[in-house]
């Protein structure tokens, strides 16, 4: 049976390190092999897309898998760093998906809009047997992202890892003592049926398990390992944990520990001190944890709010273990929440006000986007997102002159250049689901109204790219400037809900194209076929004349 690799960080020899094995207790020491060590890449790598089994939480079932493992390797760079990762699709399996793409979620592609890696908004799928070069910078962008597949719900089927991008001048770098590809904490949700039977689901989906850095158990399931995180007393760490599930929501807790967070989404934070962390599909954070505990196993716990939410034998969790405790199962307790979160009190460090006149509807562009369903096809303004013939770059740039002009009809909101956006979601209890997790593409965007709280902050909201709209009678309202040319995909994180049609398209910026068009390499176009072929006929036929 084929051992996955434990992404986040497996066997560190220095003792201030946190290592993550597969060993829960002693009786599975027996059976279980040691972890293999971290996977991690460099910002200049290829990143292949392969089929595998895998059994994380003991079922075994085919995968779809960056580099063959899940979740994918740790891709690691230092600011000012510039990417160029070529995807490689070497998909066989066809119960799943075989074309692909690879987008890099919270990482802003200015000037590089083409290589988002957003199947039908910024390029077609990478069809089997091709390849894509993605050459983009992030300059000025520090902290926590991520990568997964942008075709169809490919992602669900295993094709999602993190990114980190360090920084040497960390203004928080006083706060903890270790921080490596070891202290990268994944939360995922993970499914025994590929996507190819799920998207037939009328109404929700539901996992069959919660993976912590990639291994847990389900209901009924045999006791499989589950992951350990090793700390060492007296250490401070800093832990970043990563929203990578395609549905779920998860409250994550360590027992017997707080957790102050100093980073959302890749935006550092004003230190915040909690000791309950919802974490929605998208978002990420930096949390520091001071090993300040007796010697012992700690639960860490990662409640969904969808499926099975307890934790008999073991399910929803992992373990912190401290050094010198013996290898077993821990009996520690949840306890009540005392800290409880508040993300109205999320501040950026930088203390960073929100863009435009300080009053609701008075930026420069304000949009009303409001959430339906209608027969199981979710609606934004009444409208169903469905992938167009050509991708709207390519529509931009072949000469379309006007909104009505776009495709998908009723879906693309042309935003002009250097304008603040304002864009309200009043949660009006008619998209099933939620509570929704909305991403918006090339940006990042200052939450003036979060969830939960009637009054704006236009002082020092939180700035992040994946916010949520909360419950019913909530309306989540966020700013950004168009200051990045291209159409930017904004859709719920929900996999299953933009399968949906739960999406829209920001098309910025058309006059500053050209800018974009300049660094378009010619293999971009080509990804997109012409003729009939096995790929066109579950894609589509293209245009991809330029005028």
């Amino acid at each position: 049976m084929f051992l996955h690799t434990v992404l986040a960080g497996c066997l560190l020899a220095s003792s201030h390190a946190v290592s993550i094995t597969s060993r829960s207790n002693s009786e599975l020491l027996q059976r279980s092999p040691p972890s293999a060590p971290p996977s991690t890449i460099g910002p200049v790598a290829e990143l292949t897309i392969v089929n595998r089994v895998i059994a994380p939480d003991g079922f075994n079932r085919s995968a779809t898998l960056p580099g063959g493992i899940f979740p994918g390797p740790i891709i690691m760079a230092q600011k000012h760093d510039n990417f160029s990762i070529n995807v490689v699709n070497q998909l066989h399996d066809e119960d799943m998906p075989l074309s692909t793409s690879v987008h890099w979620h919270g990482i802003y592609q200015k000037k590089t809009n083409w290589a988002d890696g957003t199947s039908f908004i910024t390029q077609c799928p990478i069809p089997p047997n091709g390849s894509f070069l993605h050459q983009f910078s992030a300059p000025n962008q520090t902290g926590t992202y991520w990568y997964h597949s942008h075709f169809h719900t490919q992602y669900c089927d295993g094709l999602r890892g993190p990114i980190i991008i360090y920084d040497p001048d960390d203004p928080h770098k006083d706060l903890y003592d270790v921080d490596d590809e070891s202290t990268v904490l994944t939360l995922s949700d993970w499914f025994h049926e590929p996507t190819t039977v799920l998207d037939k689901v009328i109404g929700p989906v539901t996992d069959n398990s919660t993976l912590i850095n990639g291994l847990g158990r389900y209901p009924g399931g045999p006791m499989s390992p589950l992951s350990v995180i090793n700390v060492e007393q007296g250490k401070r760490y800093r832990f970043r944990i990563l929203g990578l599930s395609c549905d779920a929501s998860y409250n994550f807790t360590i027992d017997g520990h707080n957790m102050t967070i100093i980073e959302a989404d890749g935006v550092e934070t004003v230190p915040e001190l909690v000791d309950i962390l919802p974490v929605f599909a998208g978002q990420r954070y930096s949390v520091v944890v001071q090993a300040n505990q007796p010697v012992a196993n700690y639960w860490v716990r990662a409640q969904p709010n969808i499926g099975n939410t307890t934790f008999v034998d073991g399910l929803n969790q992992a373990i912190l273990r401290y050094k010198g405790a013996p290898e077993e199962d821990p009996t520690s307790s949840a306890g009540p929440s005392v800290l409880p979160f508040n993300e109205a009190l999320l501040a950026s460090l930088m203390g960073i006000p929100a863009p435009g006149v300080p009053e609701i509807g008075k930026a420069d562009v304000n949009i009303n986007l409001v959430a339906g369903n209608v027969n199981g096809l979710f609606t934004i303004n009444n409208v169903t997102y469905h992938n167009p013939p050509t991708p709207v770059l390519l529509q931009m740039l072949s000469g379309a002159q006007h909104p009505s002009d776009l495709l998908p009809n009723g879906s693309v909101y042309e935003l002009p250049p250097n304008k603040v956006v304002e864009i309200t979601l009043p949660n009006t209890g008619l998209a099933p689901g939620g509570p929704h997790p909305m991403h918006l593409h090339g940006h990042k965007f200052a939450v003036v109204r979060v969830a939960g709280n009637s009054t704006p902050n236009f002082v020092n909201p939180v700035w992040r790219d994946t916010v949520s709209m909360g419950n019913e009678g909530d309306n989540v309202t966020f700013r950004f400037v168009t200051d990045n040319a291209g159409p930017w995909f904004f859709h719920c994180h929900i996999d299953f809900h933009l399968n949906n049609g739960f999406a829209a398209v920001m098309a910025e910026a058309r006059d500053q194209l050209p800018i974009v068009a300049a660094s378009i390499p010619n293999t971009w176009a080509s990804l997109c076929p012409t003729t009939d072929d096995p790929y066109t006929e579950s894609n589509g036929i293209f245009n991809t004349t330029l005028t």
